[in-house]
């Protein structure tokens, strides 16, 4: 499999062509018709990633001013570090235009093309030639950037796969246990790092890793009048949308699993090239990038918070889990009319077949956290912003309409959040519960560290369950209006609507010990509460 065969499998091919664009054309990536993070970049918020280190795994490296010729003309994009696998990159060597593309999504400081997060500090490593190369250098090089800026490396970019048939397992299948997805969930909770993995696009393409537990997929979007608010064509559809069983197992989670976390732009997304000329781009390629360095938004906000020891606020802003709890909850799904009774959502998104979020089997079964196609929803970087900063709240005590939490669960009671003021009828909850598939690793030299050699260990997956409940409920078994209740999933996600006015509280409830007794997790929560 060629380096150029796996650019093909992400869209980019004939999308890749210059092509002369205007200002307006970007604003509705970054802009209110897209995540709307342009305005966090602005007063008040002054949020463009500052101090927070972000990485980037790919086949090739974006070239770096003053260390490749490539580049030698353009310092749009500032990188903190560029390397090949685990050690440092050779000048003039592997450099790739679309890593630089990919790069510049995050942290392209060019005034007419910003990036996502411009101030971030990029670490990105190139894994060399596939011919060459397989999971374990693809291994090598996440952990490798996980380790940058002291080990403090908020989120990491993977722009890439690997297609199952370079999978050396026999009958290769998505199941989970293809040594770079165990990597990346094993990495995601040691590193507590999100990674955003760019979704599986097209047939025949690059599934692994896409079958993680631990990390948010991307699928990407294109635009209807100037809104970034359809599934674009080219993602693959969901199996049970008529898929034929041949792709099942080869381009979808064996059991029905859900890849999908999100949906962020990807469709003509203006980048730069390296010599500076401003270039169209298309795929999932594109849309993980918008997620990545949201985080890095994000976490400038987090730390500011706690360098300024804010209340309701605490370390734990940092996990991966919260991150992926709050990115999730605050996705678009079907926008407001204007009361707040849809949380204040700006647009509504579609799938392939043009149904909106409240047509998908994930609103209408409580077994189904996520839709095939759309996750959760649209990336929004504002409503994130929003999520987030209402901070983390205790459930020792009555928690308000909007907020989040850290926290460990075990078999012998669940956690309630008993919400201070009722809620509105007719208004809808978001509640996202994020957890870990235990992945540990097989440390043959007792380094604490991958090498190429090493395997890992599934331990599985508790199985977790999240409920909204009427405040006065005694009996476990009674008083639930809404619940997400997977048992394959290391999500769930309730989106429902309120049917009286009154007191509710959300609980999390460990249904079932399959590794460790003690379970940690992160969990958003956004309501509208009667006024």
């Amino acid at each position: 499999m060629t380096k150029k065969l796996t650019w093909l499998f992400l869209g980019l091919g004939a999308s890749c062509l210059s092509a002369p664009v205007v200002a307006s054309v970007f604003q509705t990536s970054l802009g209110t018709n897209g995540i709307d993070a342009l305005r966090l970049h602005q007063a008040p918020y002054n949020l463009s990633g500052r101090k927070i280190a972000i990485g980037q795994v790919e086949i090739g490296r974006p070239g770096m001013f003053g260390w490749d010729k490539a580049v030698s003309k353009n310092r749009a994009i500032s990188l903190a570090g560029v390397f090949l696998r685990n050690g440092p990159a050779k000048s003039n060597s592997g450099v790739d235009p679309h890593a630089y593309n990919v790069a510049g999504v995050m942290v392209s400081k060019d005034k007419a093309w910003p990036g996502v997060s411009p101030q971030a500090r990029l670490y990105s490593s190139a894994v060399g030639s596939t011919k060459n190369m397989g999971q374990p250098e693809e291994c090598l090089s996440a952990q490798h950037v996980a380790l940058q800026n002291a080990g403090d490396v908020r989120a990491i970019n993977f722009s890439f796969g690997e297609p199952l048939n370079r999978d050396p397992r026999p009958e290769a299948i998505l199941d989970g246990n293809a040594l770079l997805t165990m990597c990346i969930d094993w990495s995601s909770r040691v590193h507590d790092v999100v990674y955003a993995i760019a979704g599986n696009q097209g047939k025949g393409g690059i599934p692994i890793p896409t079958d993680n537990f631990n990390a948010i997929n991307v699928a990407f979007s294109s635009r209807r009048e100037g809104i970034f608010n359809k599934v674009d064509v080219s993602n693959l559809a969901g199996a049970y949308q008529g898929v034929s069983g041949r792709l099942a197992g080869k381009e979808f989670n064996i059991g029905g699993r859900r890849a999908i976390g999100l949906v962020a732009p990807g469709n003509n997304i203006v980048t730069l090239n390296p010599d500076g000329k401003v270039n169209k781009v298309t795929g999932t390629s594109f849309a993980a990038p918008h997620l990545t360095a949201t985080v890095a938004l994000l976490q400038e906000f987090g730390d500011r918070q706690l360098r300024t020891k804010q209340p309701n606020w605490s370390i734990n802003s940092r996990h991966h889990q919260v991150m992926k709890a709050v990115l999730l909850n605050s996705a678009e799904k079907v926008k407001d009319s204007g009361d707040g009774l849809r949380l204040g959502m700006t647009r509504t998104i579609i799938d392939k077949q043009n149904q909106d979020w409240l047509a998908s089997d994930a609103y209408q079964d409580d077994k189904i956290p996520l839709d095939a196609q759309m996750g959760t929803g649209h990336l929004n970087a504002f409503r994130a912003y929003q999520q987030f900063s209402a901070g983390q709240w205790l459930p020792t005590n009555p928690v308000p309409a909007l907020g989040w939490d850290y926290r460990t669960v075990d078999m012998l009671a669940p956690v309630e959040y008993v919400l201070a003021q009722p809620l509105k009828q007719g208004s809808f909850v978001a509640i996202t519960l994020a957890w870990d598939r235990l992945v540990e690793l097989n440390d043959r030299n007792k380094n604490e560290l991958y090498d190429i050699g090493d395997n890992f260990r599934d331990r599985g997956l508790n199985n977790l369950d999240l409920y909204l409940v009427k405040a006065d409920a005694q009996n476990p078994n009674a008083g639930t209006v809404c619940s997400s209740i997977s048992q394959i999933d290391s999500v769930e996600h309730i989106f429902c609507p309120i049917p009286t006015d009154g007191n509710y509280k959300i609980r999390v409830q460990m249904r079932q010990q399959v590794n460790e007794p003690n379970q940690t997790y992160g969990l958003a929560w956004w309501t509208v509460s009667k006024k």
